[in-house]
């Protein structure tokens, strides 16, 4: 049965989606100085990849030491979405690597699975940011867990 989905990004994932996505984003940033962050827009503006980068910059994504954070920015209404990383961790990831996330991530959603296919993304992404960016001892979370929203 399909689950039919509000565009009110506070009432997209259920209760239990929510929770497994912000513990799959802690899990990960136990394991390195790198932040996550999942970003639900009602309807984003075109174009729809410079928007993502504004709201990237807004919340706070380009403030990290290391400049080691990662965005992904899901626009509701046009059920599109990008993944973004600043630039400490995209010139040292291996090439090819943000498009196999995407690639995942869109069969993930395209089956309804989008809490799936977001923790399953945090998972690789934390990994990759756990080889690049070990966590310190005096590492601090930066940036909120919570996903976050914007209408």
């Amino acid at each position: 049965m399909k689950v039919v989905r509000d565009n009110n990004p506070a009432l997209f994932f259920s209760k239990k989606e929510t929770q497994a996505i912000v513990a799959a984003v802690e899990a990960a940033e136990l394991k390195t100085s790198g932040e996550i962050r999942v970003h639900l827009e009602r309807k984003a503006r075109e174009p729809f990849v410079e928007h993502a980068q504004e709201i990237f910059e807004k919340i706070g994504m380009t403030t990290t030491k290391d400049r080691n954070g990662v965005l992904i920015f899901i626009g509701l209404a046009s059920r599109r979405f990008v993944v973004l990383g600043d630039r400490g961790i995209h010139e040292r990831v291996p090439e090819g690597f943000w498009d196999e996330i995407v690639s995942r991530m869109g069969a993930d959603f395209h089956d309804d699975r989008f809490a799936d296919g977001i923790v399953q993304a945090v998972h690789r992404i934390g990994e990759q940011l756990q080889a690049l960016f070990p966590r310190q001892r005096d590492d601090v979370n930066e940036l909120p867990n919570a996903i976050s929203f914007s209408y």
